[in-house]
């Protein structure tokens, strides 16, 4: 009965987070903005929502062949073409180790929190690409940051409750370090034509640029975002079933294991008696 809403909910998650930058572009011509298919969104988002639909179906041999047949149908529904190869393949390689870290995280869903930090880190960092000069950047970029933050921390704690927040000072800090490396990426990514010790240097140069303006600019949100997980996670401990029983130690064992030598004949069979002896005939 389980399947019955976590394969569909598991697919609507893919879909809004691994898919959904780029579907738009089977839509007819003027009806929105075009994405076209790159691979930082086929990767971070098809990793992102493959984690989400682990998380949510709980089995590595269903949840990895579920979102292979997903991510093929929606790349062939939304006109893409097959054609593509390199797109294809990243798309359904990213999807299916998201979804087997998502799946691992069955038990404790730090595993998964821990693997969506970089996508949530990269979602966020989108806006101050596109409105660079923006009046309320600052504003938006804070917000992004903050909800990153809380959904990681609340994702945390998906499983097990209130035992799992010990990992939430190492999970911000890996959160943090996601931006760094989401820069150090992109100087990469910029860096064409350049020499291979120059790339490293940028790279490296950015990765450690970036802890400081982010701690200085947005602490005020992470603040916020931890105060934020707290009722979320109330909230979410208070609708989990109670804990079972602690099973008993003798539940598999028999009486033999429990009773001394002296009293195992209480567990035979007493004779069956009789009033009256059986009279023998004499032929």
């Amino acid at each position: 009965m389980r399947y019955l809403w976590s394969v569909p909910a598991a697919v609507i998650a893919w879909f809004v987070v691994g898919f959904s930058p780029t579907y738009l572009k089977g839509l007819p011509d003027g009806a929105t903005t075009f994405v076209t298919p790159r691979t930082d969104l086929l990767v971070l988002g098809g990793f992102a929502g493959g984690v989400l639909a682990g998380l949510l179906v709980q089995r590595i041999r269903l949840a990895v062949p579920l979102v292979l047949v997903v991510a093929a149908g929606t790349w062939w529904l939304s006109v893409n073409s097959f054609d593509s190869r390199a797109l294809l393949i990243s798309l359904l390689a990213a999807s299916a180790v998201g979804a087997f870290f998502g799946a691992l995280g069955t038990r404790s869903s730090v595993i998964a929190a821990f693997a969506l930090a970089v996508p949530v880190a990269w979602y966020a960092l989108r806006p101050a690409v596109e409105l660079e000069g923006w009046r309320w950047l600052w504003q938006l970029n804070g917000l992004l940051v903050a909800i990153g933050l809380a959904l990681l921390l609340y994702v945390g704690c998906w499983r097990r409750g209130w035992p799992s927040a010990y990992y939430w000072l190492p999970l911000a800090a890996v959160y943090l370090a996601s931006f760094a490396v989401v820069d150090g990426v992109k100087t990469v990514a910029e860096s064409h034509g350049r020499s291979t010790d120059d790339v490293a240097n940028a790279a490296t140069d950015a990765f450690f640029q970036a802890f400081e303006p982010l701690l200085r600019n947005y602490w005020p949100w992470l603040v916020l975002a931890v105060l934020l997980a707290i009722p979320m996670v109330a909230l979410k401990v208070r609708a989990l079933p109670p804990p079972p029983p602690p099973p008993s130690p003798y539940d598999d064992r028999g009486n033999d294991a429990v009773l001394s030598d002296d009293l195992d004949w209480i567990d035979r069979q007493e004779p069956k008696r009789r009033l009256l002896a059986r009279r023998e005939t004499v032929g």
